[in-house]
């Protein structure tokens, strides 16, 4: 048999959320790995590695050099977005296939994303980047409250707030002025108008300028001032594909984005599409396995063969539903029991947990994120949307988390 070709994987992330990517493009092509930690889950999955700090862009290139000459590569690929501009550069330096740089800069910088849309007149909202809180205050007058503060350049919807008043505002701008300086391409706040609607997800796959709609992913967001992302689902027949389809394609086309798998989020607004920004790679949150079992399309296997210069395939396979519920406990504090109680049933497709007992969970509310505050999560399949949401919901009841306030993190206001 003739030798899996080569492609290069930069920061492979998690296991929990990531380890099912890192295996899907190790079941076709031979896998080296750019780390900034010494591989342990990955090591059935790969050949070669090389640990660089990933932060440093002369690091990374100068390791991705280093693994590009004892290997013959035939792409260069990330799902990790803070690495998507990096990893392009490299690319660009191997002479391998990729969307500029400069169109990734675009896509992680929000301010710039912003304007681009309004450029090429796609739907989003009003925008304003500010350096000061009392820039930010005037952008908020301007808007109209309530507004979203957000750092230009992150993601997990880290920093990301709903500010209803003025009141609300200095804190809301403390929060995301921190996270922002954290930022690579961009250290400013934007404020933003706030979009009233459902939130989705379209998960969209870019092959030498040509993108197709792959499948839409409805949300299930936590109340305000935080936008935590609570569940997800997946369904191969859902009617809003067709409704949401031409301003994904406008966005992806207004950024520039030539090749890849691009996960854009929306919220409908009185049943419009309005963006909210375009992420140039595969979704978190295991959206990319959600899409797999509703509609049997590898969005993983499609980004490698992208990434490798060959032309994806996205035959549906099959048309049913999958849903995942995010897990969080009631309160901060130290978790003491963790249980599933009941039988498993069939369409309960898996059920992972990231901590265990004696680990200490910080809720958004107290001050932490989605890192430090989630329990894991559990995957539910059906044959529609509203049956896997259902089933997830009524897995999600057989979990026990029960967690001690006392010895734990506290609220601010405890």
């Amino acid at each position: 048999m003739p030798a899996r070709p080569g492609v290069l994987v930069v920061a492979p992330g998690d296991e929990n959320y990531r380890g099912y990517c890192l295996e899907q493009v190790a079941d076709a092509y031979r896998v080296v790995l750019l780390t900034g930690t010494e591989p342990s889950w990955e090591k059935p999955h790969i050949t070669d590695h090389a640990v660089v700090d990933l932060s440093d862009p002369a690091a990374l290139l100068a390791g991705g050099r280093a693994l590009a000459a004892r290997h013959d590569l035939a792409g260069v690929m990330t799902w990790d977005e803070w690495s998507v501009v990096p990893t392009a550069r490299l690319a660009r330096q191997l002479g391998l296939s990729t969307t500029s740089p400069e169109v990734m800069q675009g896509c992680r910088n929000k301010a710039t994303a912003r304007s681009l849309f309004a450029r090429h007149g796609v739907p989003s909202a009003a925008s304003v980047s500010v350096r000061t809180r009392q820039e930010a205050e005037a952008a908020a007058d301007r808007i109209g409250y309530p507004v979203v503060l957000k750092p230009a350049s992150h993601a997990g919807a880290i920093g990301v707030l709903r500010v209803d008043d003025r009141d609300q505002l200095t804190a809301a701008y403390r929060a995301a002025e921190r996270t922002a300086g954290q930022g690579t391409e961009s250290t400013s706040v934007l404020v933003e108008e706030f979009l009233d609607g459902p939130e989705i997800s379209v998960e969209c796959v870019t092959y030498r300028g040509a993108t197709t709609v792959v499948a839409v992913n409805r949300k299930t967001i936590s109340p305000p001032p935080h936008f935590e992302q609570l569940a997800h689902s997946v369904d191969a027949d859902d009617p809003l594909r067709e409704t949401v389809a031409p301003a994904a394609r406008a966005a992806i086309n207004a950024l520039g984005i030539t090749d890849g798998v691009s996960h854009i989020e929306m919220r409908l607004v009185d049943g419009r599409p309005r963006l909210i920004e375009v992420n140039a790679r595969l979704a978190g949150d295991m959206i990319g396995h959600l899409v797999r079992l509703a509609t049997g399309i590898d969005l993983v296997r499609a980004a490698a063969d992208i990434a490798c210069d060959r032309t994806p395939d996205l035959t549906p396979t099959r048309s049913s539903a999958a849903a995942i519920r995010l897990l969080y406990p009631d309160t901060s504090g130290t978790l003491t029991h963790l249980t599933y109680d009941g039988p498993r049933p069939t369409w309960l497709d898996r059920v992972h947990y990231q901590c265990r007992p004696g680990d200490q969970l910080l809720l958004p509310a107290d001050g932490g994120n989605l890192y430090t505050g989630r329990i894991g999560y559990l995957i539910t399949t059906a044959t529609t949307g509203q049956q896997a949401r259902a089933r997830a919901d009524q897995a999600a009841r057989a979990v026990t988390a029960v967690l001690d306030r006392t010895s734990g993190p506290r609220s601010a206001a405890a």
